[in-house]
Parts: C-alpha cells; structure tokens; sequence
C-alpha cells in the first residue's frame, strides 16, 4: 500500500491536523509555534490529567507563548494505538505516544523492557527502561525516522478475574486476555488459554463468560470499571505497559535549535513526574478496587489474592523457562545478547 493510498483511509481527525510544526518553521523566530500532537487514550487518565495540561498549559508558559500545542486523544481520532509510530514515520503525525506493547509484532526490541514477570515493581521497571533505553533509541531513530523524547509506564499489569482464582496454579484452564506476546507466553505456560480483545470488550466478556479472567493495569481497570464485573484481583506483575513518546525526526529536526533545548528539559522533567504519578495510580488502583482507603479512584470490593512465596518461585522458573526463550526466538541471538547485557545484569528473574 502506498503513502497516498493508505492516508485515504485514515481518520478525518487526523489528516486535519498533520503537519501543523512543518507550516509554521517558517515563521518561528517571530511567531508562536504550533506542535501537532497525538496523545494516549482520554479514558486512562493520563490524556486529562497530565498530557493536555502539560501540551496546551504548561509549554505555552515556560516558553513566554512562543510554544503552543493541539492535542488529540486516541479514540478522538478514531486509532488503536499500534497505528501512531507507523503515521509518525510518514510525517502524518508530527508528537505522539503509544505503547511499546502495540508494535512488538513490528519490531520484537520493544519487547525488551517490559518482559512478562521480570521486573515486580515500578523501581526496577525503571532501572530497566533506563538500561534498555539506547536500544529503543537506535531503534526509532535509524529504522524508522523517530526521536524518542521520552518513556512513561502505565500501572502494574495484573489479573483481574471473575472467578475464585486462590493464587497461580488456578489459573489452569481459564481464558485469559492478554495484551502482548509476552503476557500470552506467560499465561499460556501457566496452563491458561490466551484470548485477545480490545480493552473495551473485557467488561461484556468477563459477565458473559466469553473469558475468565483479563490482563490490565491497577488503575486502568479501576477508571473503566472491571471491578463492576471481576470479582478477584491477583497482583501477580506481568510488567507495566510502558509507553514512548517521539516525534518525526524530520520536524524534531527543523525546529530552532533554542526550542530544541527547551523541549528536551521539559521532556525530562515531564517524564520523571509520569514515573511519580504512575507510582500513585498503582497503589490508588490497587487499594480502591479491593476495598482499602481509595483517594481518587473509584471504590470497589474485590477480593485480593495473595502472591504467595510458591507463586513467586513458579513465576520465576516461567520466565527463565518459557518467557526469555521465546524472546530470544523472536528477538534474534544478537539481540537477547545485548538484552542480557543491559538488563539481565540486575534483573533476577528467579
């Protein structure tokens, strides 16, 4: 499919506002700037609490009203979310974000910081994002014409079940959504049946029987309401959802090289200010959907299962087992080489 032939049949919000950084580089010593933007989904929190403030607020204030932005979410725009690199290597959209979980099947290095059960918490996720960083910027860069700004993650990805799921080994038998291949490795090893769906689908499935139990973050599930229909949550980590935010290289490229600098420093501090947040909205999930002190999440009362020292040992030897050769059989030799290089270093899987 060509370029031509494949923008006739992106959505209308989106070819309306492509483009907008390029037109206006002519003018930007003396004009304001005006960044198109595509951002996450509105239903995560993210898009209302953070990304429109920081885009429409907070640049046009650091910058004296020289930087302005237009933001879209991802359901405005009538995409997926696996869609927003590819559109961003054509020059359709100029900023944007999406999950690295949505392109593993384009390129199997974004597997490799957020590996099923390899880092239990958001520190250690961090340590790894860090770690396997270079790789994912060499990646966007030289492949596929992309600047990475920077990387934030979602919440803890956990089970949410509507049965009486005692810990890992009930898992057997049951179907489970899952959201990536390497959750689906792991899931499948546990005995269970992979099912894929979109997020919004869960809810109905999950009260119809179509599936048992669904992978999703603490606060995701929590904001769309699963605890309305699942009735166990099982903390067990299948990883943390992490998500990139990039820009065209190209429109990255032809901005002054002042705007440049003023972009990245707010980039950084942005993105530690996302890890800090995303630290809230796990434990805020957690608490609120089993029935602890819930302070802006919706309340619920599921039951939590408890991980215990047996399932953590068993989460271990699928990992070791199941888990990494399966990335090194999609990834390459090479590549799960330079994985355990950056991240197998620190991260112990057992």
């Amino acid at each position: 499919m060509t370029t031509d032939t494949y923008s006739q049949s992106l959505p209308a919000a989106i070819l309306a506002g492509a483009l907008t950084v390029t037109a206006g580089l002519a003018g930007a010593q003396d004009a304001t700037l005006n960044l198109n933007v595509q951002g996450g989904w509105s239903s995560a929190g993210y898009y209302k609490d953070f990304e429109v403030p920081f885009w429409t607020e907070r640049l046009p204030e650091v910058s004296d009203g020289r930087i302005g932005a237009s933001i879209t979410s991802l359901d405005a725009s009538g995409l997926k979310g696996s869609e927003v690199f590819r559109l961003m290597r054509m020059g359709v959209i100029d900023f944007g974000t999406s999950a690295l979980g949505y392109v593993a099947g384009d390129d199997p290095v974004n597997e490799g910081p957020d590996l099923a059960g390899v880092a239990l918490d958001i520190e250690t996720e961090r340590k790894v994002l860090e770690a396997y960083r270079p790789e994912l910027e060499k990646l966007y860069t030289e492949k596929y014409g992309i600047r990475p700004l920077f990387f934030y993650p979602a919440e803890a990805q956990v089970f949410w079940c509507n049965a009486p799921v005692t810990g890992l080994a009930d898992l057997e038998g049951l179907k489970v959504r899952t959201g990536n291949r390497t959750v689906a490795d792991f899931v499948s090893a546990a005995g269970a049946t992979t099912v894929t769906m979109p997020f919004g689908e869960v809810v109905t499935s999950l009260q119809r029987g179509v599936i048992d139990c669904a992978v999703t973050g603490t606060f995701s599930g929590n904001a769309a309401g699963w605890a309305e229909t699942a009735t166990h949550l099982y903390p067990l980590v299948m990883g943390w959802s992490p998500f990139m935010y990039g820009a065209n290289q190209r429109v990255w490229d032809g901005l002054p090289e002042e705007v440049r600098a003023l972009l990245t420093e707010e980039f950084d501090r942005f993105e530690d200010e996302l890890w800090v947040a995303a630290a809230r909205r796990n434990e805020e999930g957690l608490n609120c959907s089993t029935g602890g002190p819930c302070t802006f999440g919706k309340p619920f009362d599921m039951t939590l299962v408890p991980v215990t020292p047996e399932d953590d040992a068993r989460r271990g030897e699928i990992v070791r087992e199941v888990v990494l050769p399966a990335f090194r059989d999609r990834c390459g030799a090479a590549c799960f080489d330079d994985w355990q290089a950056r991240v197998g270093a620190f991260v112990d899987p057992s």
